[in-house]
């Protein structure tokens, strides 16, 4: 078995030296910085479905005690029915419209919910019905595990973003990878940056 040629040596070694000047500079970050941000999707909608399935419950167990809430409760029904209904999965956050929609839904079902619970306090026997009380506290913290996942959700578009947007990133994604486009991300609900309004 022969040696290898100096010319084959440099050449073997010039594009082991490629291949790690282009993975320090970045070259991957793109599709990474995207599947952190898919996967942060995935969570939101985990969490949404996670309260979506909730839902089904809290509405029969108010139904027990409070039947002439039936506005409240036809209100939530139907918000469920549309924000489930609308579905933004990894591949299309990068829609504009349908992401709004989305997110259009999903507040629509949090006024809704809200004004239910909010009815729930005309009814002593309901607030300390055991069923009642353990479903309330499933809902409590599948919004807090919403708002998390909304936050790292932020976060994953946000360096994903810029990525797309700042140089080297933006010279790589132009040559490497032309189809990545900026994801979207949750806006404010409109007046969320006023205090809500408390009556004694």
């Amino acid at each position: 078995m022969g040696m290898l040629s100096p010319a084959r040596i440099r050449a073997a070694l010039t594009v082991v030296v490629l291949a790690l000047g282009l993975s320090a500079c970045g070259i991957n970050n793109v599709p990474t910085y995207e599947e952190r941000a898919k996967s942060a999707w995935s969570e939101v909608q985990n969490q949404y479905q996670r309260r979506a399935d909730l839902i089904p419950n809290l509405v029969e167990t108010v139904k027990g005690f409070a039947q002439q809430e039936r506005e409240v409760l036809t209100q939530v029904t139907e918000a469920r029915a549309k924000a489930t209904q609308i579905q933004v999965d990894a591949s299309t956050v990068t829609d504009p419209e349908k992401f709004r929609q989305f997110q259009e839904a999903q507040n629509q079902l949090s006024g809704a919910l809200g004004r239910l619970l909010a009815t729930v306090e005309r009814y002593p026997e309901l607030k300390s019905n055991a069923n009642f009380l353990a479903l309330q506290s499933q809902l409590e913290g599948t919004e807090n595990r919403i708002a998390v996942a909304r936050r790292d959700y932020i976060e994953a578009v946000r360096v994903y973003n810029t990525e797309l947007r700042t140089i080297p990133g933006r010279w790589i994604a132009s040559i490497v990878y032309p189809d990545a486009k900026p994801m979207e991300t949750f806006a404010a609900t409109a007046g969320s940056d006023r205090p809500p309004q408390v009556q004694f």
